[in-house]
């Protein structure tokens, strides 16, 4: 009957069937090899077992074998995934069997029969799938899966393991190498679809978990560099050094995220020189645009009615113009001084900061702490402040900073506190080695290496 199909193939030009035809003939003729090889002791009167016919059940003449085929298998609302499938096999009957089942899944399909080729058309084609044999001569299965599970650009393709009866041994050991399944010879139309359409929806969920973390990590990449383009327009906003009858240096230090600091000084008129520094609680975007916000008031004395040469005047006017239910419930600390040269008078207020040190220029320096006592601005509707008042020295010297410079902890894990930080500034002023660069070191050498996890403001003023 394949002999007529072949024929009349021929006589209407169907040239594609032949192929196809060809190989149901071969098929036939070795199925019916098979058949006479273990029929024929029957007929001398001996009957072979199950296991020679490699089926279940018991052969009799009086109860002949009846093939039947597979139940059809069911259809599904939904059309499992598609992808593309490497078929590796030595057996070029195995291979033409998957290719087929495969292809009428709808995978794109293609091909190798030894180690060499197939490592090559994977690095080539990346499939979704590898239908790999174990038994193959020159290079194995288990070893084509040790190098491919070894090469950052094969290890994704999800591997289904194909062995004989006899070869199962192998496959614990393949799966612990990475495989993802495995399939029986002779195959299971039925299992073959589930297992592929199984490492196809795997595979799926992986590069959509890829996709996510890519996402994820671009998106923070967006985030950190519009954080530091917003921490470089703080830094921008800083005074330049001056010299001069009033010398100025400072170091600033912004933490992990962008955060809430920012001072600055100028001259009010000719004779009173200001100087300030502000603190946002919290970090971030929100307290970084509330920080400008505020230095930019300060820096353009834009308070109405406020005198800026009357500290607490200035804070009361911040308190008003910056509540912090106006601004997400932030509020800022504040240090504030106004230095007139004429009297050499400093005036200053402050509002929940630290205080700044005045380290006099005599022989044995004393450090003094220069703070009142207010909440920080925004935190109340009124608030109440007061100015005080020194007259400085030729050559003394003042450090105002945020509690960043010293809120650290320490190598026996104790958070150091500012009566710690006032004790070594102290030390430090007798020893006359108080310096802008000292303050800094002592902050780095607590924060070893780490960063800081607040925003560290130093300001160093001397006045001649």
């Amino acid at each position: 009957y394949g002999e007529m199909l072949e024929e009349r193939a021929t006589e209407l030009s169907l040239d594609r069937f032949i192929p196809d035809i060809r190989r149901i003939r071969e098929a036939a003729r070795t199925w019916l090899r098979l058949m006479e090889e273990q029929l024929a002791p029957i007929a001398l009167g001996a009957e072979p077992g199950p296991e020679a016919l490699g089926i279940e059940g018991q052969m009799t003449r009086s109860n002949p074998i009846i093939f039947h085929p597979g139940p059809a298998p069911i259809a599904s609302e939904s059309r499992p995934a598609t992808g593309s499938v490497l078929v590796v096999d030595d057996n070029a009957g195995n291979r033409d069997l998957l290719m087929r089942r495969l292809s009428r899944e709808g995978h794109a399909v293609f091909e190798a029969s030894d180690g060499a080729t197939a490592l090559a058309a994977w690095r080539e084609r990346r499939p979704d799938v590898v239908l790999l044999d174990v038994q193959m001569p020159d290079l194995d299965g288990y070893s084509i899966l040790l190098q491919a599970k070894a090469d950052p650009a094969l290890r994704d393709s999800a591997v289904i393991m194909v062995s004989g009866f006899d070869q199962q041994e192998g496959i614990a050991r393949c799966i612990e190498a990475g495989a993802e399944d495995y399939l029986i010879k002779p195959f299971n139309p039925v299992l073959l679809r589930a297992r592929v359409a199984a490492c196809l929806e795997k595979q799926q969920l992986r590069e959509q978990e890829r996709h996510t973390h890519r996402a994820l990590e671009q998106s923070q990449a967006r985030l950190l560099a519009e954080l530091a383009e917003a921490a470089g327009y703080v830094k921008s906003l800083l005074p330049a050094p001056l010299e001069g009858l009033i010398r100025t240096a400072w170091e600033f230090r912004p933490s992990a995220q962008l955060g809430g600091d920012a001072f600055g000084y100028h001259w009010i008129d000719e004779r009173h020189f200001a100087v300030y520094l502000l603190d946002v609680c919290g970090h971030g975007i929100g307290a970084a645009l509330l920080s400008v916000s505020a230095l930019n008031v300060l820096r353009s004395q834009a308070l109405p009615g406020i005198d800026p040469r009357d500290p607490a005047a200035v804070l009361v006017g911040l308190n008003r113009a910056f509540p912090m239910e106006a601004h997400h419930q932030q509020y800022f600390t504040l240090w504030y001084g106004v230095f007139d040269v004429s009297t050499r008078a400093l005036r200053f207020s402050s509002a929940g900061h630290p205080p700044a040190f005045l380290v006099g220029s005599g022989a044995s320096p004393v450090l003094r702490p220069l703070r009142t006592a207010a909440p920080p601005v925004g935190c109340l509707p009124e608030m109440a402040c007061r100015t005080e008042g020194v007259t400085l020295e030729a050559g003394d010297r003042l450090l105002v900073f945020s509690d960043g410079a010293y809120e650290l902890i320490d190598d026996s894990g104790r958070a150091v506190t500012l009566a710690d930080y006032q004790a070594w500034a102290e030390a430090e002023a007798r020893a006359g080695t108080l310096t802008p660069e000292r303050c800094l070191a002592f902050a780095e050498g607590l924060s070893r290496g780490r960063g800081f996890e607040d925003d560290l403001s130093l300001l160093w003023l001397q006045f001649s």
